[in-house]
Formats: structure tokens, C-alpha cells, sequence
């Protein structure tokens, strides 16, 4: 992977990117490390690991069904939401593209919304 270059998305503290998964999954249990070198990369921006079973209240009523699953979001506006291939250049390069891209559809998911306020909230 590519040095991460210095610009906005790198030192944005409203970026939050989440990963979604299950301390039982192996893919899930390979991918902290790849979510931890990509954490390096942006600095600024916060990350977070949610276990989906330790933490089911914390997103109901989302449901996960594929591993790893992604949120970014800026501010309280979520940008992307979906599963990943479990590999660094791809995780960087939706960070990098996503941080920034307002997406309507994802924007008007309530529910989405009212997750990364929790997500916030928890710390």
C-alpha cells in the first residue's frame, strides 16, 4: 500500500469508520490486523471495532449478515455501509474515496443515522 498522502480526508476528526464483526469469524479475527494498519494511515479520523453479539444493543436494529461490514460516516451522515473484501488496499482505498462522498441514499437511513449517534455517544 501507498503511504497515505496528506488532505483532508487523513486529518478529518468528524470521519468515523467502523467495522462490523464477530469475535467467532476467522476472516473477522484476520481483519484487526488490517483494520489496525489502516487506522495508522488516517490519523485523524476515529475507528472503531464493534463485536456484532457483544454489542447487539448497541445496533439494533441493524442487522449484519456478511463479515467484515463497513460504516464510515461524517459527522452524524452515514457515507457507506456495506460489506468488504478483507484486504488493506481495498479497506484504504473506500476510506479514502467514502470519508468524503455524500451519498443521498445512505444520508436519509434513519436507522443508519441513529447509529453512529450511538456509535459517538458510546466513546
Amino acid at each position: 500500500m501507498r503511504p497515505a498522502a496528506a488532505s483532508h480526508d487523513v486529518s478529518d476528526p468528524q470521519v468515523l469508520v467502523v467495522c462490523l464483526c464477530a469475535q467467532w469469524c476467522g476472516v473477522c479475527r484476520d481483519y484487526d490486523r488490517v483494520f489496525t494498519l489502516v487506522r495508522e494511515r488516517f490519523p485523524g479520523m476515529r475507528f472503531v471495532w464493534v463485536d456484532v453479539e457483544d454489542q447487539a444493543d448497541l445496533l439494533d436494529p441493524i442487522e449484519v449478515e456478511n463479515f467484515p461490514t463497513l460504516l464510515i460516516a461524517h459527522a452524524t451522515e452515514p457515507r457507506f455501509f456495506g460489506p468488504l473484501t478483507p484486504q488493506p488496499a481495498m479497506l484504504e482505498r473506500i476510506v479514502r474515496e467514502r470519508s468524503t462522498h455524500h451519498d443521498p441514499a445512505l444520508a436519509q437511513r434513519a436507522d443508519l443515522r441513529a447509529l453512529v449517534v450511538r456509535l459517538r455517544a458510546a466513546g
